[in-house]
Order: C-alpha cells, then sequence, then structure tokens
C-alpha cells in the first residue's frame, strides 16, 4: 500500500551510494547499493523493500541513515513496475506478492550476491518480506514496517480514498516524476486491492515458519492498516518479536518519524546475533 508519492526521491545521506541495474531474463531492476563499513563487511546487509507504489528512491534517506548508523551494506531496489524498473502491465493476482517474495526476491538476491539478508520492508514490501522468511528463504531478520496479514475494511477505505485521488487530481502526474509508467503503477496496485477475489487474502499461515528475529513497527494512526497487524504478526511469529507502536505517524512512519525507526532498527539490529 502507499501513503502517496508526494515524496521526493532518495536524499543520501552520510554514506556513498551506487546506482545501478540489475538485469534478470530481460527484466531491468534499479538497484541503489551502499557498501558496508570494513569492520561490518562480514555482517548481513540490509536489503529494502518498498510499498505498494513506492521505488527505491522513494525511501528517501531513510536507507542511508540506517546504513551509517550500523555500517552494514545497505540495498534498495525498485520492483518490476516501479521507479526506473522495467514496466509491467499486465493485470495482477492475489498472488503478486508471494510471487514477489517467491521469485523475483530471490533472484534479485542471487544477483546481488547476498546470502541471509535482513529484510526491511515497508507495507507491500513487509509483507513480500514476511512471505519470504515464511517460505524457508534463509534470512537473518526481518523488519516490518506497516506490514498486513490480511485484508481489513481500514485498508480498503485508504485505497479507495487513493483512487478518488488518482482521479480527481494532479496525483497522476506527481507519481510521473517517480515511476516510469505511473498509471500502470497505480493501477496494477489499486485494482488488485479493491477487487472482490483479494477480500480472502491472508497470509498468516506464512508466520509460524518464520523463526529469524522481528521487529514489526506501526503508527497507531495508520490510514491503510490497524494495529491488529501488529498483534497477528508477534503472536504469529515462531521466533523473537519486537513491536514499536508510535502513537502518531501514518502510513510511513520511518519517514515521518525517521529519528524514533531509525533508532529502534539501529538497535534491534545491535542485538542480533
Amino acid at each position: 500500500m502507499s501513503a502517496g508519492p508526494d515524496r521526493a526521491s532518495a536524499t543520501p545521506g552520510p554514506v556513498t551510494v551506487t546506482a545501478s541495474t540489475l538485469d534478470l531474463a530481460g527484466t531491468s531492476i534499479e538497484v541503489l547499493d551502499a557498501a558496508p563499513r570494513p569492520d561490518m563487511a562480514g555482517a548481513a546487509p540490509l536489503v529494502l523493500l518498498h510499498e505498494g507504489l513506492g521505488s527505491a528512491r522513494l525511501w528517501r534517506s531513510f536507507p542511508w541513515d540506517v546504513a551509517a548508523a550500523t555500517g552494514r551494506r545497505t540495498v534498495a531496489y525498485s520492483r518490476p513496475g516501479y521507479g526506473s524498473s522495467s514496466v509491467v502491465t499486465a493485470p495482477r493476482t492475489p498472488r503478486y506478492m508471494h510471487d514477489e517474495a517467491i521469485h523475483v526476491l530471490p533472484a534479485v538476491l542471487r544477483g546481488l550476491g547476498i546470502e541471509r539478508p535482513v529484510l526491511v520492508g515497508h507495507s507491500d514490501g513487509a509483507s513480500i518480506a514476511l512471505i519470504h522468511a515464511g517460505a524457508a528463504h534463509p534470512v537473518t531478520a526481518v523488519v516490518a514496517i506497516a506490514a498486513h496479514v490480511l485484508v481489513e475494511e481500514r485498508s480498503l477505505e485508504g485505497i479507495r480514498a487513493a483512487r478518488h485521488r488518482f482521479e480527481t487530481t494532479d496525483l497522476g502526474a506527481r507519481m510521473g516524476r517517480h515511476h516510469r509508467d505511473p498509471v500502470a503503477t497505480f493501477r496494477g496496485w489499486n485494482d488488485i486491492w479493491l477487487s472482490e477475489e483479494f477480500r480472502d487474502w491472508n497470509i498468516e499461515r506464512s508466520l509460524p515458519a518464520i523463526t529469524a528475529p522481528v521487529l514489526v513497527v506501526q503508527a497507531a494512526d495508520d490510514e491503510y492498516g490497524t494495529t491488529d497487524q501488529v498483534r497477528r504478526i508477534a503472536e504469529g511469529v515462531a521466533g523473537p518479536a519486537q513491536t514499536l507502536v508510535l502513537p502518531g505517524g501514518g502510513h510511513a512512519p520511518h519517514l515521518t518519524r525517521s529519528d524514533e525507526v531509525c533508532a529502534a532498527v539501529t538497535r534491534f539490529l545491535a542485538d542480533l546475533p
């Protein structure tokens, strides 16, 4: 899901970020990559998975702030259909996040030479991270920001409101600053979430297979989901779970309360074995 694309492109902090393109069987993937500090070269890299209307650059400075604080290699990439990656116009199915978690993400990790990453996901990206970890793919840890494990009425209300903004305001034009095909990007996300066939989407069955540590972050006023999502994840995973519920911050607390979320992620990573 998305709080909207009205967030400026990434503004790297005190780390060097390299932009590149990864080719996966003819699909172009936009990649931003910050190398680790020498003393952290052996630490598990961070791989960031963006939201339903996001991209590698729409994380803004958050990945690079975490990279500077932790010293770990940090990678953000744009999924197919987003940012500067290849355009996708085909309609999505209710399994689109499973496809990303089980097929696309492993291929991206192989292409980047990454094993056992720390997955940091936001919204759709957080759900993809949970599905990936729950499908027996090796991960060191998961940070799930504003994740969804089932469809709530609040989610649908927020998505209907986003559709209204797209159809009645300049939202599409603003999205054009960040995506190669803003109409395909928006419709690909919005249409499937509002479809009747998506109402029964639920990934809670993936949670008991997650044994890696998990940090769940959400704002209490998230317009796309309730804190019941946090409870379900924390109680559903088999491994240790930490939660951070902020009193405010909307759907993107890593942007609206970036210092607090960055500090929480840094503490969480410091406690990893």
